[in-house]
């Protein structure tokens, strides 16, 4: 079985097109699969719409990412486990290459990423010049992961001391174990944290992410 975890707080704006994207491309597949999503301490209506969608829903108060995905990766119930953002949309084709990459024994993976318009030219070019590095480095991008349950299991999921870049240890500890393979697809995720953190901001945190 194929489960998908999406952590989320107070997601109801963005989690109804991630899950609808996201039920498209599952449909897409010849795999049983789930869809759990991880209500970290909301108050707003993203449990409701997740249920309304069909996902199960697991209640935690982390407020810690790395934990709420680690939650709801106990709580599902596949081998091969797939972490979503609830701003990103998948593809069929991305999900299918997650899958064909585990059933073909890779410990895990990742994707490239883009983002969602609106957003200012210098983060498009940003994007780009930041992925020629990212990708080389064989780290999957926070908004989008992949393991198969034993690798996941066995490095003990994501590391809770870190508050950010979990994606990167993760990684890290899957490569020790197998294979970890970046698509070449791509997910689009939402270009909020662009509009919201300005260049500055976010040329500081990729500096940060690839000095990790």
């Amino acid at each position: 079985m194929l489960s998908v975890v999406i952590p989320a707080h107070n997601e109801e704006t963005e989690l109804p097109r991630t899950l609808t994207a996201l039920r498209g491309a599952l449909e897409a597949q010849d795999e049983p699969w789930e869809v759990v999503v991880v209500d970290d301490d909301t108050c707003d209506r993203t449990a409701a719409l997740a249920r309304e969608a069909g996902a199960t829903v697991v209640a935690v108060r982390c407020r810690q990412i790395a934990a709420a995905r680690n939650a709801g990766a106990r709580a599902a119930a596949g081998e091969m486990l797939l972490f979503v953002d609830a701003d990103t949309r998948v593809s069929p084709a991305v999900v299918a290459g997650a899958v064909r990459a585990l059933r073909d024994g890779a410990a895990g993976g990742g994707a490239r990423v883009e983002f969602e318009p609106p957003i200012p030219i210098w983060a498009r070019v940003y994007l780009a010049i930041f992925m020629l590095f990212w990708t080389p480095l064989g780290y999957a991008a926070g908004c989008f992961l992949f393991a198969r349950r034993d690798a996941f299991d066995a490095v003990r999921g994501f590391d809770e001391a870190y508050y950010a870049s979990e994606e990167i240890w993760l990684s890290r500890a899957l490569r020790e174990t197998g294979r970890f393979v970046v698509l070449r697809d791509a997910v689009r995720t939402s270009g909020r944290k662009v509009r919201m953190n300005g260049a500055i901001g976010i040329l500081f945190t990729s500096a940060r992410l690839l000095a990790g």
